[in-house]
């Protein structure tokens, strides 16, 4: 592969994305590649896609379009999870070289080592079937934070998701093998990891470990101050993980992130869920009973098919009574190979939009809320390097994004603080109290 000489990349869709990304860029940079950005020049362009986003064949056609444009003589490959479900589609956007499914997107050098310059596409796309192997990967180049692949798949085949077709069956490395992984992040100068996959409260499918086996021994990780938990199913959160991350730890903070999609318990039905509304209701209840001021985060779909207005409205109404913090709204879009695409009462795209605004107003309140109740509190904040209007900026443990003015010397670092006043933008304001903690 010697006539590559420079690599850029592009990733849509989630942090799972961005952290195999990340190990396929160290691949490539430990093989002699430079990596650039895409108005660079590339000689190579990664592009990593994603199925949950919509328009995916547009996005891919503009980013392929824009390389060209720069380089025309630039490799270009596609992996991703949009590579897995519509190889075909891809490899006819001109301009692409190569389209890897889920079983070969960690082989690139391989198959660079092979190229012949601009020819015919290569398609390599096994069944899902044949995607058993588990890669470990983390997100590097941030020095803030880094987001670890603790677990890959998912066995449950929701009806709206295309996930276990893009990524096969649940599965993940041993305990050992991912306490390995977070000790090389722990040597670097991250401070957080945010733990990472597609179901991660799956971590061992019921064998001798567990998720919970899994964050009791990273809690004792030496040269990570803080571990985040990205997004972990209602049913697989059970007690004594919530009372261990809100009260045994030493480094989990408390902020959970739990999808729940509808607050009817009809459209959870129908959605395949493995949960109803009084679960999650639950769960949310046990979380501030350990800790009043925890952040809770909610993913949820509008516009499933069967969502009546009444329907809707026992959802709007169902999180507006929940103590959570904000949300995450989803408007429900069609995707091939899917049981929900052959259901009927298809919700027409005007009330899906109407919808979506409204909890997204919710989620404003819900977050303005939260963010006054803790005003006064004393917190700890990784403060992060961009500087915007001579401030920086930075989390709390509880998810409280804060700003101070900028400080070189504080970047990376973790300060006390005393919330004083949302501005309005609604970013939180604060004082230090102590001087450069870490």
């Amino acid at each position: 592969m010697n006539q590559y000489k420079t690599v850029a990349f592009h990733t849509l869709g989630c942090k799972l994305n961005f952290s195999e990304t990340s190990t396929i860029a160290r691949q490539l940079t430990d093989l002699g590649c430079a990596r650039v950005e895409m108005d660079a020049s590339p000689d190579i362009f990664v592009l990593n896609t994603c199925s949950v986003t919509e328009n995916a064949d547009k996005k891919c056609k503009q980013l392929v379009k824009k390389v060209m444009r720069t380089n025309p003589a630039a490799y270009v490959i596609v992996i991703g999870c949009y590579a897995q479900l519509k190889p075909t589609e891809i490899s006819e956007i001109p301009g692409v070289d190569l389209v890897l499914g889920a079983n070969e997107k960690f082989n690139i050098p391989e198959y660079l080592g092979n190229a012949a310059p601009k020819g015919e596409p290569i398609v390599r796309n096994e069944s899902i079937k044949q995607t058993t192997e588990f890669v470990p990967s983390h997100s590097m180049g941030d020095r803030t934070r880094s987001f670890l692949k603790i677990q890959d798949g998912c066995d449950y085949f929701c009806t709206f998701c295309t996930i276990p077709l893009a990524r096969g069956k649940s599965r993940n490395a041993t305990i050992a093998e991912t306490l390995l992984e977070a000790k090389k992040i722990a040597a670097t100068d991250v401070k957080e990891i945010v733990l990472t996959g597609v179901n991660i409260g799956d971590f061992g499918q019921g064998g001798d470990e567990n998720f919970e086996g899994l964050i009791r021994e990273l809690d004792k990780v030496e040269g990570i101050d803080r571990f985040r938990i990205s997004s972990i199913e209602p049913n697989l959160l059970s007690d004594s993980i919530i009372s261990f991350c809100l009260n045994d730890s030493k480094r989990f903070v408390p902020h959970f992130h739990i999808p729940l999609q509808s607050g009817s318990d009809n459209l959870l039905k129908a959605m395949r869920r493995k949960y109803l509304s009084s679960l999650y209701a639950d769960r949310i209840q046990a979380i501030k009973k350990h800790n009043p001021k925890a952040c809770i985060g909610v993913d949820v779909i509008v516009g499933f098919p069967g969502e009546t207005d009444e329907e809707f409205m026992v959802t709007y109404n169902f999180l507006n009574e929940l103590p959570v913090s904000y949300l995450h709204v989803f408007t429900y879009s069609e995707r091939a190979n899917t049981t929900a695409i052959k259901m009927p009462e298809s919700v027409p795209q005007n009330k899906r939009k109407e919808r979506s605004r409204m909890l997204h107003i919710l989620s404003e309140k819900k977050k303005r809320g939260f963010y006054e109740s803790v005003l006064g509190d004393t917190y700890t904040v990784l403060l992060e390097g961009d500087e915007e209007n001579g401030y920086m900026f930075g989390f709390t443990e509880n998810y409280v994004k804060v700003k101070l003015p900028f400080h070189a010397d504080w970047v990376n670092t973790l300060q006390r603080v005393r919330l004083t006043e949302i501005d309005r933008d609604g970013i939180v304001k604060c004082e230090i109290l102590d001087s450069v903690l870490a």
